[in-house]
């Protein structure tokens, strides 16, 4: 079955074909016709245009592309995406509740016992070879003033490790850790890092060059996720040049779609993968395979479990993860009126009924992503209106505009939240200075930029170091500096008990027990 479906998102979009050279050769004149014919019937035939006058290279590539979408499902979900089904009884107004307790636990105030328990089956877990982790990486360090993936970017440690590196180093940490309390050797957690067009090559460079990180390559597969056509306001397809069409990445939803096409879940099924976690790059707190998340989402038996961070106050403009309309959902900050925002919780005056922040952290079982192909179709898409450079069809020529002459449609990764039973989706609220600080500005914004990132971890690390008794000084003030805890050494502030009567002069890195 899932190959069948890999075939039907093969005539849909899926599969972003980024170049690698494409074959010279012209393609026949029946298939071409064909093709031709499939897109003057979805009124999109203006994509041949100057199709006549390409080499035979360009044909080729054109061709490959066109060949990949299917133009009238890129019709079907335009005119969705701009023009949404109205609710079937518009009477209904829409209800916001936070999640049942049942469905929930917060690590600032659950019993010691309890988080060591979830941490203690969830080492178990990774002993057993049955956790894997997804990361989603297919931005790039635009707003940072960097062309690279993100996830290279160097955000100023004393080590200068980029993001990659400290997440690599969490996955080594957590596998030995597990080896330590299981007696087994040689454990693995497979990483799937997900890429898009424009970041594939240069993070799989960048993977080679630094050999992986200390992990062993066969056990890190690098993917992409799809592609769809960007669109004109009169939803026609953009043409980016007289040869290639206008795309851009279907958005961290389409996750779904690509751990198909890449056959990443097949591979899962193979290592006998049951609890996946799925993350984003820009995070430098992330707890990357955290034994403790695992534990909890494999004690609830959920097929979804996401971490939240408290909200800082009720105008923080962050996406709420709740139940909408009996449903586990995520409401943007944007949805909500100020009355909910500002709602106090009655078993918890001095708390906002609504705080659950989303921070784009999951959990998924794998009997889950079995299903995929049972719902996948059912995510919706969303409209980003951009400026999108194009080809004037009449005067062959390349337009630069200076207002938003087009959209991009992609899919958010929380959409299928909704498809999912109450019963099975869980959330776990995390300590925010522990776990969360995203890289999303230029250096000097003042917030989640690559300074706050650095300074995150350096506090983190003397939080670490004077939990244990260790002393830390600094001819600067505290919350200039501190202390970076390689991952090498310690995961989450645990093994660091040589450092009780030792006093670090900050900034400082501390890369070995010694």
């Amino acid at each position: 079955m899932a190959t069948a479906f890999t075939n039907l998102l093969d005539k849909l979009h899926l599969t972003s074909k980024e170049d690698d050279g494409p074959p010279a050769k012209e393609p026949a004149e029946e298939e071409l016709n064909e093709l031709r014919e499939k897109y003057t019937k979805a009124g999109q035939e203006h994509v041949f245009s100057f199709y006549d006058e390409l080499s035979v290279p360009e044909k080729a590539g054109l061709f490959e592309r066109l060949q990949s979408f299917d133009p009238k499902y890129i019709n079907e979900i335009t005119e969705k995406a701009l023009h949404p089904a109205p609710s079937p009884d518009k009477s209904e107004e829409t209800t916001l509740e936070p999640l049942p307790d049942t469905a929930t636990a917060s690590i600032l105030d659950s019993k010691d016992e309890d988080i060591q328990s979830w941490y203690t089956s969830g080492l178990e877990l990774v002993s057993k070879g049955q956790v894997a982790v997804v990361l989603m990486a297919g931005g790039q360090g635009t707003r940072l003033g960097s062309s690279d993936p993100k996830g290279c970017f160097n955000i100023g440690l004393p080590s200068q490790k980029s993001l990659f590196q400290i997440q690599a180093e969490r996955i080594w940490k957590v596998q030995q850790l597990a080896e330590r309390d299981s007696g087994k050797k040689d454990i693995v957690i497979p990483w799937y890092v997900m890429t898009s067009g424009p970041t594939r090559q240069a993070t799989e460079k960048f993977f080679e060059e630094h050999n992986y990180f200390g992990l062993n390559k066969d056990n890190v597969s690098i993917f992409e996720q799809g592609v769809l056509p960007c669109i004109s306001n009169e939803g026609k397809i953009l043409l980016e040049s007289k040869a290639k069409v206008a795309v851009a990445p279907d958005g961290n939803g389409g996750i779904y779609q690509a751990l198909l096409t890449s056959n990443v879940r097949t591979d899962m099924r193979k290592r006998g993968i049951q609890h996946i976690h799925a993350y984003c790059v820009d995070n430098c707190l992330v707890k990357v395979a955290d034994p403790v998340f695992i534990g909890f989402a494999a004690a609830k038996d959920v097929d979804i479990a996401t971490k939240v961070v408290r909200k800082r106050n009720a105008k923080e403009s962050v996406g709420l993860i709740l139940q909408k309309n009996g449903k586990p959902d995520v409401v943007e900050y944007s949805e909500i009126d100020n009355a909910t925002a500002e709602a106090k919780d009655s078993n918890k005056p001095d708390l906002l009924k609504f705080r659950a922040a989303n921070i784009v952290n999951h959990y998924y079982s794998f009997r889950f992503l079995e299903t995929i192909e049972e719902w996948v179709h059912e995510l919706p898409h969303h409209v980003a209106r951009k400026k999108i450079p194009y080809v004037d069809i009449e005067k062959g020529e390349t337009v630069k505009p200076t207002t938003p002459n087009g959209i991009k449609l992609e899919q958010f990764v929380f959409d299928v939240f909704p498809l999912t039973r109450l019963e099975k989706f869980a959330c776990m609220e995390v300590k925010r200075e522990e776990e969360f600080s995203p890289l999303k500005n230029a250096k000097g914004t003042g917030e989640d930029d690559p300074d706050t990132s650095k300074q995150d971890i350096l506090n983190q690390g003397r939080r670490w170091v004077q939990n244990v008794g260790g002393m830390v000084e600094s001819e600067v003030a505290p919350e200039q500096t501190g202390v970076e805890v390689s991952p090498l050494v310690s995961y989450g502030g645990e093994g660091l008990e040589f450092l009780q009567t030792r006093t670090i002069k900050a900034p400082a890195v501390i890369e070995k027990e010694d």
